[in-house]
């Protein structure tokens, strides 16, 4: 893979929160993803370069949930009290930018574009939970953007392993690179 610049790429995780970890049935558990987007993160800070969190949430009443008619009806789920907790392993710092979303990608309804095009970003490098649901949402949105991405396989699980295989051998190849931890490093070096 070339040279990843650390001036215009960010790195942007979705949904690594303690509420969501339990989501993450495979490949790779949520406690592979979060050490490896730990490593990530500790890269991007020591280069400079942005590390953008992502959360998903909803107001206390859940008035700002979407509700639009669907076959399978949303999950009626009470959230638990660590919902919003980061995972450790992101060992969160003060330089790190923040993004709350209420739906799936993390892009409509933030302001996570303006952030990176303010930063002069041109590129991100996108991992978290869940592949095929939140990355992948993430992902068609910032393609459609314009922004070009890497997306790091060994960095995001899904709820079921064969949804994580699909987004990745079959939609993410279209929206950008995959690539591993390991070789995202390597770019950075």
């Amino acid at each position: 893979m070339e040279k990843l610049d650390p001036r215009t790429t960010a790195l942007v995780l979705i949904d690594l929160q303690k509420g969501i970890a339990p989501f993450a049935a495979g490949p790779h558990s949520s406690g592979e993803v979060n050490e490896r987007a730990g490593r990530l993160c500790a890269r991007f800070r020591e280069l400079g370069a942005p590390v953008v969190l992502v959360r998903v949430g909803f107001h206390a009443d859940g008035a700002d949930m979407l509700r639009p008619l669907t076959d399978e009806a949303p999950r009626n789920m009470t959230l638990p009290d660590n919902w919003w907790d980061y995972a450790d392993e992101l060992a969160v710092a003060d330089s790190d930018l923040h993004v709350t979303k209420r739906q799936w990608g993390a892009f409509y309804g933030t302001e996570l574009e303006l952030q990176l095009r303010r930063r002069g970003i041109t590129q991100i490098v996108l991992a978290g939970i869940s592949t095929n649901i939140g990355v992948e949402s993430t992902a068609r949105q910032a393609f459609e953007l314009g922004f070009h991405q890497v997306l790091v396989e060994d960095a995001m699980s899904s709820g079921d392993s064969a949804h994580h295989q699909f987004a990745v051998e079959h939609i993410f190849p279209r929206l950008g690179r995959v690539r591993s931890t390991a070789q995202v490093l390597a770019a950075l070096a």
